[in-house]
């Protein structure tokens, strides 16, 4: 199967290689709790967010990177439950359970809790955030993420980093910088960013990376197959640039829906649909 096409230079979903840039849309006069990207984002899949989704959360946040949707929830920080588990006094003790729906994927198998493949992925979950939250601010205390995938499509790993970081970010935790995360392959000797389940099943390397985008510092790195140095710093790069570029339309957003008003929000509670290859965030209001 031609992941890439070699006549148009498109792959299997449309999208082209080999580019990452981004070209703002015009502010949203109806709601001004929207920020939208459109045009040249041509590798990254449509990007979506909504915080707030979970009304007995602390933060709570949905992230969807194309047909991956991912929803997080945090609770915290609050008083340790489990007093052995609690390495330091001095620091909050941070617990991520990590969870795929048994309707997430085509597979209709029941998956046990608490498989291999869950414990690594919220221990990778748990070292990234903790990379981030600013825990001597918050002693003897617990902030438990819960992070469960509705729908997988390739980069379930990244979309669950950027849904815990917006469920963190609802809850008020403190951090150094918002992480990021965004995934990176090498097929058909053409590097690809923000891989599908059709890419990212091709048996192809391929990389995921998070960021502390402000900081300039990694704080995830995984590789499933060796890579030629010069090819694994091509891939590396156009996932860090794919982390950079979710980070600038977060922090955008962010800032755009830190100066209204309540009146302001309640006045804008629509929100149009995004275009395609477009990126917004949205906000419910309704705890």
């Amino acid at each position: 199967m031609e992941h890439v096409n070699p006549l148009t230079g498109f792959r299997v979903d449309g999208r082209r290689p080999n580019e990452v840039t981004l070209r703002p849309l015009s502010p949203c006069t109806c709601s001004p709790a929207v920020l939208s990207y459109t045009g040249r984002v041509s590798q990254m899949r449509q990007l979506k967010g909504e915080v707030g989704v979970v009304a007995r959360a602390d933060g709570s946040a949905m992230f969807e990177m194309g047909n991956t949707r991912v929803i997080a929830a945090v609770y915290g920080p609050r008083e340790v439950q489990n007093k052995g588990q609690q390495v330091s006094s001095k620091e909050a003790l941070v617990r991520c359970e990590y969870r795929m729906a048994d309707f997430s994927t085509g597979d209709r198998r029941r998956k046990p809790k608490g498989d291999r493949r869950s414990t690594e992925i919220s221990l990778v979950i748990r070292q990234t955030m903790e990379a981030s939250i600013l825990t001597h601010l918050m002693p003897r205390s617990q902030i438990n993420i819960f992070v469960q995938v509705l729908q997988a499509d390739g980069g379930t790993r990244a979309a669950c980093i950027n849904a815990a970081t917006l469920a963190l970010a609802d809850a008020g935790i403190p951090m150094r910088d918002i992480v990021t995360s965004c995934s990176a392959g090498y097929l058909c000797s053409t590097p690809l960013l923000d891989l599908n389940y059709i890419e990212d099943s091709a048996g192809g390397p391929d990389v995921t990376v998070g960021i502390l985008a402000k900081m300039d510092k990694v704080t995830l790195l995984q590789m499933d197959a060796k890579l030629p140095m010069d090819t694994f710093e091509t891939v590396m790069e156009l996932a860090i640039e794919g982390c950079k570029a979710i980070a600038k339309y977060i922090r955008e957003w962010r800032g755009r829906e830190d100066g209204m008003g309540d009146s302001a929000r309640r006045q804008c509670p629509l929100i149009p649909p995004p275009i395609a290859h477009g990126q917004g965030i949205k906000k419910s209001y309704n705890k």
